[in-house]
């Protein structure tokens, strides 16, 4: 009886905190899908240019804020997912989420970073995609599963905005 007192208070305040989480989260997901407008979806059967590419979406966050996730739409959840080129844009097919499209017009960029809202690599592990989303500019991060993948697919993407690499 003496433990059982104090271990339901930590119980309690435990579950309080992952409740004020919830909240958080789901508040922020609320107002930004009222700011943001929902992401382009790419087409079945869509042509891309080579193979997919393997490995994990990180997130879409504020452009040149990479700790400012964007939780609307599903843009803010991590997963496994499969990165293509197509001659619209870029396609990132997310496991338990919907796909995304980057349209090329909205594509102002691509970089790398070692770091991005709780993922952090070695240097230059991300591949960061810079676009607009609605009125936003936006950065959206992947990691390459195989390292040798990352540099093949920063020149597609170079290749498909006109950008010398």
């Amino acid at each position: 009886m003496d433990r059982l007192i104090p271990a339901l208070i930590v119980v309690g305040v435990i579950v309080a905190l992952f409740a004020l989480v919830a909240w958080g989260w789901t508040a922020r997901r609320r107002a930004q899908t009222a700011q943001f407008p929902a992401p382009a979806r790419p087409v079945e059967g869509m042509p891309v240019r080579g193979e997919r590419v393997a490995g994990m979406y990180v997130a879409t966050t504020l452009a040149d804020q990479p700790l400012e996730r964007v939780a609307a739409h599903g843009l803010g959840l991590r997963t496994s997912a499969f990165l293509a080129i197509a001659d619209d844009g870029v396609i990132i097919d997310r496991d338990g989420v919907d796909d995304l499209l980057i349209p090329v017009h909205d594509i102002s960029g691509v970089t790398t970073a070692s770091g991005m809202i709780g993922k952090f690599v070695e240097k230059d592990g991300l591949i960061v995609i810079s676009w607009r989303l609605g009125d936003t500019a936006v950065d959206t991060g992947f990691r390459t599963r195989a390292a040798a993948d990352r540099t093949p697919t920063i020149d597609h993407i170079r290749q498909l905005i006109g950008e010398n690499s």
